[in-house]
């Protein structure tokens, strides 16, 4: 994708979430998130399992309320999220305190070094990512050997799927593409060393990738 559609896609992306950033937790926006929240933090704490005092990465954050949950399942856990949406990040930092650091950053420049983490979640979060590839290969990046990769999405039907791809770039939320299976398993295959995909419910899956 040109840099410039790029830029773009981000550019809407926060201005939409820096809106919706009151109303996210409780609004028609954050639902089909919500719906996530406990079978990614409990995929999250299953990765974590056996691991003393684990840094764990939040990956488009929003407003905490995910990284609240993950805070409670993994005692001792050091979590760090991003997100693109100052607002949002700001909420977050309000909700979570000092139970964790916040930071604005975008998905494909992570401001962290390599091997830093034990554990990193994306949350209907990767639909947005202009470059899918290059957001992956930054938490394959960030993550140490052995580290655990959980992304919660959208998912659709072939049908379903495609009529909404082909609306997507008209998307003022700034999405860019909802993944089949197959399309998941390559992008996250490209870096890391296992990846199972499983369907959630009607609309939503949950890919998990390993990082030899």
């Amino acid at each position: 994708m040109e840099q410039k559609n790029a830029d773009e896609l981000k550019a809407r992306s926060r201005a939409a979430f820096d809106a919706q950033a009151e109303t996210y937790d409780a609004g028609m926006q954050g639902d089909h998130a919500r719906g996530l929240y406990r079978i990614v933090a409990g995929e999250v704490a299953r990765a974590c399992g056996g691991i003393d005092s684990p840094r764990v990465l939040d990956l488009g954050c929003g407003t905490g309320a995910l990284a609240e949950i993950v805070l409670d399942e993994i005692p001792g856990c050091a979590l760090v999220g991003v997100d693109l949406s100052a607002n949002m990040a700001e909420r977050a930092a309000e909700r979570l305190g000092g139970r964790a650091e916040v930071v604005v950053g975008d998905a494909e420049r992570l401001p962290f070094r390599d091997n830093s983490f034990d554990a990193a979640y994306c949350n209907d979060s990767f639909h947005h990512y202009p470059d899918p590839a290059l957001a992956a290969f930054q938490v394959w990046r960030a993550l140490r050997p052995g580290g655990t990769f959980v992304v919660g999405d959208v998912w659709q039907p072939a049908p379903a799927r495609a009529v909404m791809n082909a609306w997507m770039p008209h998307s003022a939320e700034g999405d860019v593409r909802i993944y089949s299976e197959g399309e998941m398993r390559e992008i996250l295959g490209t870096w890391f060393g296992s990846v199972s995909w499983r369907r959630i419910g009607l609309t939503s899956c949950v890919a998990i990738a390993r990082k030899d």
